[in-house]
């Protein structure tokens, strides 16, 4: 599950690099400039779609990943152990910014929550 972990991190980059350059991060323009991207731009709604779905594709690798690491006995070894916690926890975070940029609905309220 590594190495699909690997895949699914480098498609997030490199479409967020592409929504990036046409996003505009500002509270009245953000949902404005994800409409835009959708709507206006070449294939935009595809890509916007790639990434939020390889967001979701990614954590169902991440858990299968730790499952597999709870059925071996991987956390035996502490030190490798807190660290897969900890990059578990630092995903969450950026999960959850990713998930609040667009500024939507559930956005806000999911941001207003927490």
């Amino acid at each position: 599950f590594g190495s699909m972990l690997g895949l699914c991190l480098v498609t997030q980059i490199l479409t967020g690099l592409f929504l990036t350059m046409h996003y505009t991060p500002n509270i009245t323009m953000a949902f404005s400039s994800v409409a835009h991207i959708c709507h206006d731009v070449n294939y935009g709604w595809l890509i916007r779609n790639i990434h939020a779905n390889g967001a979701s594709f990614f954590f169902i690798c991440l858990y299968a990943h730790i499952t597999r690491a709870l059925y071996y006995g991987s956390y035996l070894n502490k030190k490798t152990w807190n660290t897969g916690i900890i990059i578990l926890l630092l995903v969450m975070m950026t999960a959850f910014v990713g998930y609040v940029l667009p500024w939507g609905q559930m956005s806000f309220w999911g941001a207003t929550v927490i």
